[in-house]
């Protein structure tokens, strides 16, 4: 067993207050759910805020309740590693909106009944309010670091823009300060195949046995070959067949790629709430940090006070290296200490969660500095 895994610590929060939204509203009730590895130091000045990704959550280095697979982040997380739980605090919270613990969709409301499509629309901005109040109740004032990948990044890189006095190093990789045309139009398809299963019921789906699980599963496909490079899934896959020696002429899954997508789909449906889905997509969707802040993405880190590091890949075609070096340029513009690396890693957009030794190197360097 994973030595990491001996040492998380599960939590949930209670707000207090209604929590407050970019939409206009104050959602009531707010409970977080969260994991703490390592201690915390006498003056509280070790802690470090891991962000997690669309379909990740809190179990950063403990293995998943559901699938019971290792976390998302072990071979990052733990004593020893790149983000050294003998020697910072580290702290995971699944975000607002997720199935994970914290309140979504699939929460109960005021009514006892699960939200469904009656839970407010929400932003990246929206989830880090929740962070920050779980910091507050945590008596954390300033973060050592905050880190995350892909949506992970857009909310470290909201929590720097928003609540500057936050953090003191932000560490951001494959993300972007804004979502594309491009990956607004993967998230709408993904949305449109969930909201046509005819299981959706319009949302209300709960206490009715399956949900909309086929809906699910082609959205987790379509999302999941962005995640991937075409060289990665050439070596991976080619165009080799799935135990067969010839093409069967028919629409079974002929490809080891089809096979492979297939039981992508489907694995996920077991572990996340199709609602959720169409929530945190929506609110990846909406994030423009630069529009956040008068139309210059400079502007966002005019009151920034920590150092940056902003790390790409080469065969990320989702969020490619020319979004980091546009936050580059914006940190240098608003006189923020920044460094910039661009990784070469054959596995796309999912680089920063597999075995690249060079990232590991840049992270433990840039945290222990």
């Amino acid at each position: 067993m994973d030595g990491s895994q001996l040492h998380a610590s599960s939590h949930l929060l209670e707000l207090a207050e209604p929590l407050p939204l970019d939409g206009g509203q104050a959602l009531p009730g707010v409970r977080i759910s969260y994991e703490t590895y390592g201690t915390l130091n006498a003056d509280r000045s070790n802690a470090i805020l891991i962000c997690h990704a669309l379909t990740g959550d809190q179990h950063v280095a403990s293995p998943h309740p559901i699938t019971g697979k290792p976390g998302w982040w072990v071979r990052m997380v733990g004593p020893g590693k790149p983000i050294d739980t003998d020697r910072f605090h580290v702290i995971c919270a699944n975000v607002l909106g997720s199935c994970m613990g914290t309140t979504g969709p699939a929460s109960p409301a005021g009514d006892g009944k699960p939200w469904a499509m009656r839970f407010p629309v929400i932003t990246i901005r929206d989830m880090v309010r929740g962070h920050v109040a779980l910091l507050d109740a945590l008596g954390i004032a300033r973060l050592h670091a905050v880190v995350g990948g892909s949506m992970g990044g857009m909310q470290a890189l909201s929590l720097a823009a928003n609540w500057p006095e936050r953090a003191g190093a932000v560490l951001v990789i494959a993300s972007t300060a804004r979502h594309s045309a491009q990956n607004i139009a993967f998230h709408e398809v993904g949305r449109q195949a969930i909201m046509a299963d005819p299981k959706w019921k319009n949302g209300d789906y709960y206490g009715s046995g399956k949900g909309p699980e086929n809906g699910l599963a082609v959205a987790r496909m379509a999302a999941h070959i962005t995640y991937l490079s075409e060289e990665g899934m050439h070596e991976k896959f080619g165009r080799r067949l799935q135990n067969r020696e010839a093409k069967t002429f028919g629409f079974d899954a002929d490809f080891q790629v089809e096979s492979y997508l297939r039981h992508q789909g489907l694995s996920f449906t077991d572990r996340f709430d199709a609602n959720s889905y169409l929530y945190i997509t929506r609110a990846m969707d909406y994030f423009d940090l630069a529009e956040e802040h008068g139309g210059r993405l400079a502007q966002a880190f005019a009151g920034a006070t920590a150092r940056f590091c902003l790390v790409s890949f080469d065969t990320d075609w989702l969020y490619p290296t020319a979004e980091s070096r546009a936050i580059a340029h914006a940190l240098n513009a608003a006189g923020a200490p920044v460094s910039f690396v661009e990784l070469s890693a054959p596995f796309g957009h999912d680089s920063f969660l597999l075995d690249v030794p060079t990232l590991d190197r840049v992270i433990a360097g840039f945290l222990g500095s």
